[in-house]
């Protein structure tokens, strides 16, 4: 099970997977410049809910259709330092596509 982790530091933002920097995945879909954030709606937390969709789905349209969605329900929502395992990512994505 892969664990994402994401905290503020004095240097600024760190994000992970399994202890490992999270890229952006820019070359999936490019919604912001400015990298990662999260507590609030927007483009950079966008950025964060498709790194994190595109690594645990592994499929590109999927992630990019999935989200501003992802992005709403959970990213938006976390604390400053938090952290999310794969069974959190799949739980959310299976609610959200319910959902329709």
């Amino acid at each position: 099970m892969k664990v994402y982790e994401g905290k503020r530091a004095f240097d600024g933002l760190i994000v992970t997977v399994d202890g490992q920097p999270l890229g952006e995945h820019y070359d999936v879909a490019k919604f912001t410049s400015w990298g990662f954030e999260w507590t609030y709606e927007g483009e950079s937390p966008q950025q964060l809910a498709l790194a994190i969709l595109y690594d645990h789905l592994g499929d590109k349209t999927r992630a990019i259709g999935l989200s501003e969605r992802y992005m709403r329900k959970v990213i938006a929502n976390l604390d400053n330092d938090w952290q999310l395992t794969s069974d959190d990512v799949a739980k959310a994505v299976a609610e959200i596509e319910a959902a329709g």
